[in-house]
């Protein structure tokens, strides 16, 4: 189970037993107290308690880079601040975010894009709001026939969303948080996803200076571990992967999950494969299981134990199995 709910004991100790009025010997009062609050998602602290005010809020993101016919998606608003972020693989070999918010609202996430056929099953074990643009009649049906689901598409949303006046159609959709929490959604706070590391403890695998994902093209996204930061550094090539501000986004934790897609759109995230989790400049190489789509996805190492993350942001990339993953390691210390 998740270990970095902190139990604090005050005793207060006396050098004899206290006697009372009556001479009888009296304990010494001993008192229990919770540490503070720990948002769901990230393991980090929420000292405030707004993470268990709100459930989860999932948007599809768009991840068009620019070209002759489309001013594309990127830079992203929002993503930045997600506690978890999925990385699917779309038609054409372009990749989407389906982004989820709780312990942080930004002003606005976006750009909105459409559902797609493997989204009803991700969205499952947390539920809450699912906020998106459109799609095809199959895949907007069974997100939409998710039990205890609310969804959320630009006409229901009202000024939830608004169109942005400095791109144009269909690059230019965007989620209000602050007014997207408070159409409700179920339940308040979501459960966890992950378990993560207590205060004493530090993720240990192989040393990893970079590594590149390998979707397809230009898809293809490369991490550089950051140890100043701790965090890893997301790029396309040479480009760095920036926010709206111009700001590169770093993570915490990444996981590779190897996936099944018949067709893509439509990964399984049901089942089982393989798993490369990265955390703390290291990797570790395991497997991925889920028995059905109200479980959560399990991250276990080779002798089947749960793989605890550094608390913090969480991006899993649900690659197409047998496409690549390169991972570099750091030079070796000078004598």
């Amino acid at each position: 189970m998740r270990r970095f709910a902190v139990l604090v004991v005050a005793v207060l100790a006396v050098a004899l037993p206290a006697c009372s009025s009556d001479g009888s010997d009296e304990s010494s009062p001993t008192t229990t107290q919770e540490g503070p609050p720990v948002a769901p998602l990230t393991g980090l602290p929420d000292p405030g308690g707004e993470a268990a005010t709100r459930s989860a809020l999932w948007v599809k993101v768009g991840n068009q880079p620019p070209n002759a016919d489309d001013e594309g998606a990127r830079p992203q608003s929002g993503l930045e601040l997600a506690d978890v972020v999925y990385e699917e693989l779309a038609e054409g070999g372009v990749t989407r975010f389906a982004a989820v918010l709780n312990s942080t609202v930004p002003d606005r996430v976006g750009p909105v894009r459409s559902v797609r056929d493997m989204d009803p099953d991700l969205v499952r074990p947390l539920l809450g709001i699912f906020a998106y643009s459109g799609g095809l009649d199959g895949p907007v049906s069974a997100i939409r026939s998710v039990p205890g689901l609310l969804t959320q598409n630009e006409t229901e949303a009202g000024d939830a969303m608004e169109r942005s006046s400095d791109r144009g159609a269909p690059n230019n959709l965007y989620v209000l948080p602050n007014v997207m929490f408070g159409r409700g959604g179920e339940p308040k706070p979501p459960p966890p996803l992950f378990e993560f590391l207590g205060d004493d403890g530090t993720f240990d695998g192989e040393d990893v200076a970079s590594f590149v994902v390998g979707f397809e093209g230009p898809f293809a996204v490369t991490y550089a571990w950051d140890a100043a930061n701790g965090v890893f550094l997301r790029s396309y090539g040479e480009t760095p992967f920036v926010d709206a501000t111009g700001v590169q986004i770093g993570v915490t934790n990444v996981i590779v999950q190897f996936t099944h897609y018949p067709n893509p759109s439509q990964g399984s995230t049901i089942g089982e494969g393989d798993a490369w989790v990265f955390s703390n400049g290291k990797l570790v190489r395991g497997t991925w299981q889920r028995d059905s789509a109200e479980e959560t996805i399990r991250y276990l190492d080779a002798e089947g134990n749960t793989i605890e993350l550094t608390p913090g942001r969480t991006w899993i990339a649900l690659l197409p199995n047998g496409r690549p993953v390169d991972v570099t390691a750091p030079p070796p210390a000078a004598p």
